[in-house]
């Protein structure tokens, strides 16, 4: 290979960092957060049952879909591991709404991120059209695990 010839590298935009982390079942609590069916979930509840004759003390898990909304149950033995989703939110500033549902967001570098669909939950859609109707500045929480993002919160920045 001589030293003239160039690469170019695609740049993916992320360092190929995992999607998840294990965690052992015993350690993970209520309002912690669960891979179930591939599906990042935020655990609503917990209960372990005791040993039974030939092997391990078993962990329940009841699970809500962060994105969906969807009930999701597991059983799992304590010591083994579990997959735990990294989820991060990220606060974005609204600047408008197309007419095909997608929403155009301020990043905090001064860019546009435009990829973001309005959310499916009836409530917060309402609200964010009557907000920016209304001319207030909004600000939505993002909240991203496993390669999918969604808005889930607002705030309304204006003065009064």
């Amino acid at each position: 290979m001589s030293d003239s010839e160039e690469h170019h590298f695609e740049a993916k935009g992320d360092a190929g960092a995992s999607k998840t982390f294990p965690q052992q079942a015993g350690t993970i609590r209520k309002n912690g957060y669960i891979v179930i069916k591939n599906r990042p979930c935020k655990v609503v509840e917990v209960s372990t049952s005791k040993t039974g004759k030939h092997g391990h003390a078993k962990c329940h898990f009841v699970a809500i879909d962060i994105f969906t909304g969807k009930k999701l149950e597991d059983i799992v033995p304590s010591s083994h591991n579990c997959d735990v989703p990294h989820v991060n939110r990220t606060d974005y500033q609204l600047i408008d709404i197309s007419e095909d549902g997608f929403v155009s967001l301020l990043t905090d570098n001064g860019n546009t991120k435009d990829d973001l669909k309005l959310p499916t939950d009836e409530a917060l859609l309402s609200q964010i059209k009557d907000g920016f109707a209304e001319g207030k500045d909004l600000v939505v929480s993002v909240m991203s695990a496993m390669g999918e993002e969604q808005i889930n919160a607002l705030k309304d920045i204006s003065k009064p």
